[in-house]
């Protein structure tokens, strides 16, 4: 069993951008600018936003972080997206999500331009992935593929089920294994809450991309020898035992699977880091097309 080290792989990333950011230095150029529009004070977001910032710092990126208050309204909210879109030093920003009730999602991320859009999830960037062509990757799914070609795990022809078919991550994901190329050309199962009997499905699986944020929903009954597991699931767990009043887990029974995969990745530690590295990849390569205009 080998662990798809997410911590590992993503600070190789992050080391590879600072060069670029510090060649891009030395020419006198721009270096890439990411923003991030944080609603309100939900406790992980705060903690997601605050790495993203610390890692911008780290590589030599620019970062801005607005952050406004709970009760803002959707008519602020959607004047600072376009104050964004308008703003040339910006090369890409995110709202973190998710936004208090009174906001329509999608009429804000709808508004992000497709540009700027470095977490991938305009209509505009989303199509063009589906299509072969060059957009912003949703980050999670773009890490996912990244920690598979970096470990050369062999994709192709394989059978990979898919849990879960949110836009961010299953139903992305299923359309990335099931293209042509590296950490692709796998024959995919997309499935989701109204599948019967997927228990069949993970049986005959040679990968499984777990999305469906049930902690431990995949056991070691669910999976047959030398499977490779990736688990996206991150759940907080309440745990009035140990110092913060909860503990992290992923969808996977980790214990009980981790003798039986041949790859598997850790919650914490696996796809979350490389999902911040991908954001970052993201914004370097909006900085470039920026400059190429």
């Amino acid at each position: 069993m080998t662990i798809l080290d997410g911590k590992k792989v993503s600070n190789q990333i992050k080391e590879e951008i600072a060069v670029e950011v510090a060649q891009m230095q030395e020419r006198g150029e721009k270096v890439p600018h990411l923003a991030a529009v944080l609603v309100g004070n939900d406790g992980a977001s705060l903690t997601y936003v605050g790495s993203k910032v610390r890692s911008c710092k780290k590589i030599g990126f620019e970062s801005t972080l607005i952050h406004l208050p709970e009760d803002t309204s959707e008519e602020t909210l959607l004047k600072q997206v376009e104050d964004l879109n308008a703003n040339p030093d910006i090369d890409g920003y995110i709202v973190q999500l998710p936004l208090p009730k009174h906001i329509d999602e999608q009429k804000v991320l709808m508004a992000v331009h497709p540009d700027k859009d470095v977490d991938g999830f305009h209509p505009t960037n989303f199509g063009k992935m589906a299509l072969d062509m060059e957009s912003f990757i949703p980050a999670t799914p773009f890490g996912i593929m990244e920690l598979l070609r970096r470990y050369n795990v062999e994709t192709e022809g394989k059978h990979t089920v898919v849990i879960g078919r949110s836009h961010i991550v299953g139903r992305p994901i299923s359309i990335l294994m099931s293209q042509k190329g590296k950490a692709a050309n796998a024959t995919v199962t997309l499935t989701h809450s109204r599948t019967k009997d997927i228990k069949s499905l993970t049986l005959q699986a040679d990968i499984i991309v777990s999305a469906l944020g049930v902690p431990n929903f995949l056991k070691a009954d669910m999976v047959k020898e030398g499977t490779v597991i990736i688990d996206v699931g991150i759940t907080r767990v309440p745990d009035e035992s140990r110092e913060r009043g909860y503990y992290i887990t992923g969808d996977v029974d980790f214990d009980t699977l981790k003798d039986k995969a041949s790859y598997i990745t850790p919650v914490p530690g696996g796809v979350g880091p490389m999902t911040i590295a991908m954001l970052l990849k993201n914004t370097l390569l909006a900085r470039e097309r920026h400059q190429k205009k």
